[in-house]
């Protein structure tokens, strides 16, 4: 708890009040204590939420991971991308303020002795120190995992108490008529002052959050992140709030108020004002004070930005290649080089940092009022399994402290619209770049992690239905168990469906051979429902037509699969009703056809030759990934080419089959290239006794789907089961 907890000592204590509290006397006076309380209230309503889902999701990647987990892909991109965004432009701000007050630092050491070089005057000076401070701790997160800077902190927290105790001195030895005019009047500008100064200078408490950024590197997670998150936040405003008073009260002489000297100076109304009841030695205090605190916070932002850009990556909503992972020091290095990088070229080409950083805070609320929403959302649908720490007076806490952050979003926006352009700006970006760039591949990775954890289906409210129509009762079990496969019970439903097959004017006293049909199917549907342990409902009824109804049925229930069965498939069923009934169905539809009483669980290698135009990869990567949940199976990607082939060639198809391969299955799968002329000997013989066959159906139009002369010798030349897909649509 203690590395985690200085994530976000590092990230909140002191960059944020040095910089901001000038603004915020400058704008509502005295007040200004009243603004960053107000703000530590909505901060540590945030900071429930976010320790609540925290405790839920331990993984790293914060806002963005929690969206990931209750919203769409789009929408975790989009969360994720600008919380990135936020967490880079703060420590670019805090990297910039670390160059400032070091090149003063430096000058002000010079001028004790005297002379001051003249380098130390030129502007390039703080963007240089920024530089290779931000360059320095990059390679220092390459080699060694951690952010919090512990021995820096308490440094910092030291030089903090010695500025509070030093003004609660001189407020001792002050007369208490002095003090009380001091903070008269205490909001300057009224209410509409107290608003804005808590607009201004919300970003100071930003910093909790990063802790659940880092989240999958803290040792247990679900406890010590809520601890951490709160704990981070009392030291902060055991800290802003007394050093607050004491600025007000004897930070300025009789004749000046803390607003007006703020006005005159907000960026050095602390150093100032410290010098005023400290002398000389106040001064310094600030100046350590700040190159501590800048330090800290561009080290926490960093660490924290790269580890939402390593989540990020590792669901392909940005480049795979950013999740590489050092192997001699286990740390995503190059998540930390582009971030670092990023944070280099804004420092050199930012032309407004203020806006920047308004936009910044923006975002950062912005995605606190979503956090807000996420828990709320998290809490309704994972009532069976609660988080292990809830945040207390629920509904009250989200629902408050969304609103807040909300209310002082929009008001950052009105006040600042350059904030409002540069959020767009990169929201424009990052759209165009996942629409063009990432969106097959991370759309890909989100079905496999719903088919690998169904679960997400619920936090997503989402209930699944798949339709089974069962008409062979030899067939039953292997229907069932795929189909449960597909849709577990306790994420979706699975509605078996019987039609009973018979006339319009059919008499069931007259002709009981239907009735007896049904009655056998329902009792294998029933012994395999209980003997494999699935959860389904059932479904009967009577028509003429039974594909036409199945079509109705999945259209009523607004199925999001059907699960078909096929005894078998033969040479001359061109066009037959069967391959009419898959144009008609606007769901996913999987196929199956197996051999009598065939078991699921004997399928331990799955064969998916690959040769076609594909089209089906969602569903075929929602089926490996279901298949592979509850047991392992060994996947193959085959590709069968003639012997003739080139051998460039050949390497173009290795590296095409190896890809396909990789965004269906992940990496653990084998790829094959066989050079054969027998294409379906080849594959049958590779399917072996124990394997099972995936092919999609082929496209001919938006409603017409066959399976295909190859599909049908293929079925014809083996006996091992056959999946056949065909994605909705």
């Amino acid at each position: 708890m203690v590395g985690a907890t200085g994530v976000g000592v590092g990230a909140i204590v002191g960059g944020g009040i040095l910089a901001l509290a000038g603004v915020a006397f400058a704008t509502t006076g005295p007040g200004a204590i009243l603004a960053f309380a107000l703000n530590g209230v909505i901060a540590l309503l945030t900071a429930l939420s976010f320790a609540e889902m925290s405790s839920k999701f331990p993984e790293s990647g914060g806002t963005y991971l929690f969206s990931r987990k209750v919203l769409s892909v789009e929408s975790a991109f989009t969360v994720g991308w600008v919380v990135w965004f936020a967490s880079i432009v703060a420590a670019v701000l805090y990297a910039i303020g670390f160059g400032s007050f070091a090149a003063l630092m430096l000058r002000e050491l010079y001028a004790l002795q005297g002379v001051v070089p003249e380098w130390l005057n030129d502007s390039r000076i703080t963007p240089a120190i920024a530089l290779s401070t931000t360059l320095w701790l990059a390679l220092v997160l390459m080699v060694r995992s951690g952010g919090g800077g512990a021995w820096v902190n308490i440094a910092k927290v030291i030089v903090f108490s010695v500025l509070i105790l030093g003004g609660f001195w001189a407020i001792a030895g002050q007369d208490v008529t002095r003090t009380t005019h001091a903070m008269s009047p205490f909001l300057i500008a009224g209410t509409g002052g107290l608003i804005q100064a808590m607009g201004y200078s919300f970003i100071a408490m930003q910093g909790f959050d990063l802790i659940a950024a880092v989240g999958g590197e803290v040792r247990d997670p679900a406890k010590n992140i809520p601890r951490a998150m709160i704990l981070s936040l009392v030291i902060a405003l055991s800290i802003y709030l007394p050093l607050l008073f004491v600025l007000v009260v004897v930070g300025t002489n009789a004749n000046m108020s803390i607003a007006q000297l703020a006005t005159d100076d907000p960026e050095t109304v602390v150093a100032v004002a410290a010098k005023q009841f400290l002398g000389v030695t106040g001064y310094w205090l600030v100046i350590i004070a700040a190159v501590l605190s800048m330090f800290t916070a561009l080290q926490a932002n960093l660490f924290a930005a790269s580890r939402i850009a390593l989540a990020m990556s590792r669901d392909h909503t940005l480049p795979a290649w950013i999740a590489h992972t050092s192997k001699r020091w286990r740390t995503p290095y190059v998540a930390v080089l582009v971030t670092m990088l990023l944070i280099g070229a804004l420092i050199i080409a930012l032309p407004d940092v203020a806006a920047a950083g308004a936009a910044s805070s923006l975002i950062f609320l912005v995605t606190f009022a979503i956090a807000h929403v996420l828990a709320i959302l998290v809490r309704r649908r994972s009532q069976d399994s609660p988080p292990p720490f809830r945040a207390p007076f629920y509904p009250f806490v989200p629902i408050v402290g969304g609103v807040s952050c909300l209310g002082l979003a929009i008001f950052q926006g009105i006040a600042v619209p350059a904030a409002g352009s540069i959020a767009v700006g990169w929201l424009s970006v990052g759209g165009i770049l996942f629409l063009t760039l990432f969106a097959r591949r991370a759309r890909l990775t989100d079905v496999s992690n719903l088919a690998s954890h169904p679960e997400l289906a619920r936090l997503r409210g989402s209930t699944p239905l798949v339709l089974v129509p069962i008409a062979n009762p030899h067939n039953a079990a292997a229907m069932l168990a795929l189909a449960d496969t597909l849709v577990p019970w306790y994420v979706g439903r699975v509605l078996v469906q019987t039609v009973v097959v018979a006339p319009v004017d059919w008499d069931p006293v007259a002709e009981p051979a239907p009735l007896k049909r049904l009655s056998n199917v329902q009792t294998r549907v029933l012994e395999a429902a209980m003997r494999l342990g699935v959860h389904c409902e059932t479904l009967t009824t009577v028509s003429s037509k039974p594909l036409e109804e199945i079509a109705r049925v999945a259209k009523m229930h607004r199925c999001e699969s059907v699960l078909l069965g096929l005894s078998e498939i033969t040479e001359d069923s061109f066009d037959s009703p069967l391959e009419g009934l898959l144009g008609e169905l606007a769901t996913d539809v999987v196929v199956l056809r197996a051999p009598r009483d065939w078991d699921l669980a004997q399928a331990d290698r799955i064969l998916v030759p690959i040769g076609g135009r594909g089209g089906h990869d969602y569903l075929l990567t929602r089926l490996l990934s279901s298949l592979s949940r509850k047991q392992k199976r060994q996947v193959k990607f085959l590709r069968v080419v003639p012997t003739c082939i080139l051998p460039v060639d050949r390497r173009r198809v290795a590296r095409d089959l190896k890809r396909t391969a990789e965004e269906n299955s992940g990496s653990d799968c084998e790829q094959e290239v066989v050079e054969s002329n027998d294409v379906l000997g080849t594959i049958a013989s590779q399917a072996g006794d124990n394997g099972l066959i995936i092919l999609g159906v082929q496209r001919l139009g938006p409603k017409q789907k066959l399976f295909g002369d190859f599909t049908r010798l293929l079925a014809r030349q083996t006996d091992a089961p056959i999946i056949i897909i065909s994605r909705r649509g």
